[in-house]
């Protein structure tokens, strides 16, 4: 027997093993069920917990070396009490997916074995942070779960597909790569190997909230002495307001004319949204805006949003790729978040782009301005058009129209922005906002939940 567990204790030197004590602060992590296992062989998977800067964190990782990392119902086993434990805990869950797949040997109970683990990993979805580290093979089912979690986290050489590529019918280039991936918003974060992965993932543990019933927010980062301008865009902009070096962007390569990303104002963590140099937003764009949105109010982050846009795009194949429903999706997720919401105006907002983001429909706590922004419910060029008709002075009464009809002035007097700022005063704007909307509460109608759009 005492040879037997001497055996076993030398899991604690697997690859699996060591990517979980890297995980967590030094000489605190703790295995979970070391000798659970299945028909004479170990679980290929490691699990247990320990603490991040301080903080419980729950965690799993598929052990390669052990039989491929196949999944079974041993397996199952110390995933679903990984997650009990988070969930009655309320604590963060990382899991590191490296596995050829489910246990053949075990036949129908494998499809078994991966319900138990997709059944707990909703019941988590929205009360305690799930992060995927995919770093290895991840396909089928597995990938599945791995795409349930909060943040998909992929080192560059890992894969993750439904269908293994090489079997499906049109053999498209690069499908299943992590590149892909993130192309396709699947993964939000890309890192260049394991530990740089590992350290993404307690980045993002360290500024995340615990579960749904805490606030996010610490005093790891130092003041910001950058000063907003109104050259700044997109992410330039969000690392100029936030705290130095806490910005985290998310779905960097899904869509160009967007940037989210989790950060710290003020020491409290933030979800950023900014549109990008005034450019139209495609169906990426706002599918990745909402699903966003939706993870900051599932934990009460307060979202910021910059906006900066002529619209949603326009065309008969956008129209095709579902551009209607994707922009209303961004409409409801804005709409239906209770979390608090602030918008600053910072150039463009036409039309149905200051109605989805920046309006009293998008349940905006506090809508913003800067000086010289330009608010109006089409372009300038299209209003005077449609007012005065097709002239050579069109250009012209463009200019004019949207100095004096569609400024931050004449809509605040209108009440469609409560404060008109400085690019200067963003930060200073915003910490207040944030501070005054931090106890936050909406009464909503008894219902389930909202019927998303898809």
């Amino acid at each position: 027997m005492k040879k037997k567990i001497a055996e076993m204790e030398q899991t604690a030197a697997s690859e699996a093993a060591n990517k979980l004590i890297s995980l967590f602060d030094e000489d605190s992590f703790v295995e979970l069920g070391k000798f659970v296992g299945a028909n004479g062989e170990k679980a290929g998977v490691v699990s247990g917990y320990g603490y991040v800067d301080g903080a419980v964190v729950y965690a799993y990782a598929q052990d390669i070396s052990v039989n491929a990392g196949a999944v079974d119902t041993a397996a199952a086993l110390k995933i679903r009490k990984v997650y009990e434990l988070a969930l009655r805990n309320g604590a963060p869950v990382v899991g590191i997916f490296d596995s050829k797949g489910g246990n053949i040997k075990e036949g129908m109970k494998t499809l078994g074995a991966y319900g138990e683990i997709a059944k707990m990993s909703a019941a988590l979805s929205g009360a305690v942070p799930q992060i995927a580290i995919v770093d290895g093979l991840c396909a089928g089912t597995a990938a599945m779960i791995a795409c349930m979690a909060d943040v998909v986290i992929m080192t560059e050489k890992s894969e993750l597909f439904m269908t293994a590529p090489f079997t499906a019918d049109d053999k498209t280039e690069g499908a299943g790569t992590a590149v892909n991936a993130a192309k396709s918003g699947v993964a939000a974060i890309l890192a260049k190997d394991s530990a740089e992965a590992i350290a993404k993932a307690k980045q993002l543990v360290s500024v995340l909230p615990a579960n749904n019933l805490e606030t996010a927010g610490n005093d790891y980062f130092s003041e910001n002495d950058a000063v907003v301008s109104t050259g700044l865009k997109g992410i330039e902009l969000i690392n100029a307001t936030a705290d130095k070096d806490s910005v985290i962007e998310l779905y960097k390569e899904f869509g160009d004319s967007a940037v989210t990303a989790i950060a710290s104002l003020n020491w409290r963590t933030v979800g950023f949204v900014a549109t990008n140099n005034g450019a139209v937003l495609t169906a990426a764009d706002s599918a990745k805006i909402s699903r966003f949105v939706t993870l900051c109010d599932a934990y009460s982050i307060p979202v910021v949003t910059f906006v900066d846009s002529e619209g949603f795009e326009k065309s008969n194949a956008a129209e095709l790729a579902g551009s209607i429903r994707d922009s209303a999706k961004l409409t409801q997720a804005y709409a239906s978040a209770t979390t608090a919401k602030i918008a600053v105006i910072t150039g463009n907002a036409y039309g149905s782009v200051y109605v989805a983001l920046a309006s009293t429909a998008a349940g905006s706590d506090f809508t913003f301005a800067w000086e010289d922004a330009v608010i109006s419910p089409v372009s300038p060029e299209a209003a005077v058009t449609f007012l005065n008709g097709a002239s050579d002075n069109t250009a012209e009464q463009a200019k004019e129209y949207a100095e004096n009809e569609a400024d931050a002035f004449t809509a605040a007097a209108n009440g469609y922005v409560d404060r008109v700022i400085t690019a200067e005063d963003t930060k200073s704007a915003l910490t207040s906002a944030i501070e005054a909307a931090s106890s936050k509460r909406v009464l909503s109608p008894a219902k389930k939940h909202i019927n998303f759009v898809y």
